[in-house]
């Protein structure tokens, strides 16, 4: 499975934000990397520059490559509704980002590996397809036979955020996806809009 495994200081200073998460070295550092990297950049940035950068954030931010990105942009395009509003829904539907957002992971990327190995199951079934798209009611949960795994257990433990959009039970490590986001309630950063204007070109 193809996926981004380089510097992830390096890139979250490149956007001046901790986009995959807690991050000492870039508090440290959060001015963009490079020789000249603390010193103020003379010029402004062309529009399609400023739109690039948005797009590559949102790819680095959900772990998605850009073949996998451009077809969620298809699909949203092809949807009814706002096309950068359902390109986020889509990226937040998917069952990687869910099993963050469930506090289950640390990270997106530490959710990734724990669908892939066979972890998490939807409905009652296995699923290690992290792309895998939620529907609203979908059952989310724990294998059984991983509950006991000390880097799930850890992850709950430090997990206090609470998203409207998920219900999560401790005890049984079983949520439901409840419903599409809204963006209002979709934290993320993301000029979705300057995207949208990218591919439109």
């Amino acid at each position: 499975m193809a996926r981004y495994t380089g510097p992830k200081t390096k890139i979250a200073r490149k956007f001046g934000e901790a986009i995959f998460g807690e991050d000492k070295n870039f508090e440290k550092r959060n001015f963009p990397p490079g020789q000249h990297g603390n010193a103020r950049r003379r010029g402004k940035k062309s529009e399609y520059a400023t739109q690039l950068m948005e797009k590559q954030k949102a790819k680095y931010t959900y772990g998605i490559l850009e073949r996998q990105f451009s077809n969620l942009f298809k699909s949203a395009q092809a949807a009814s509704g706002i096309t950068g509003e359902i390109l986020l829904q889509l990226c937040e539907s998917r069952l990687d980002n869910v099993v963050y957002r469930m506090g289950v992971s640390n990270s997106r990327s530490g959710a990734r590996q724990l669908v892939s190995h066979r972890h998490i199951t939807v409905n009652g079934s296995i699923v290690n397809v992290p792309s895998y798209q939620l529907k609203e009611g979908d059952v989310v949960a724990v294998r059984e036979k991983s509950k006991s795994l000390v880097a799930i257990e850890d992850a709950l433990a430090s997990n206090s955020n609470v998203f409207e959009w998920l219900t999560w039970n401790n005890d049984t490590k079983t949520g439901t996806f409840v419903k599409v986001p809204e963006r209002l309630q979709i934290p993320e950063n993301i000029k979705e809009q300057l995207i949208v204007e990218l591919y439109s070109k």
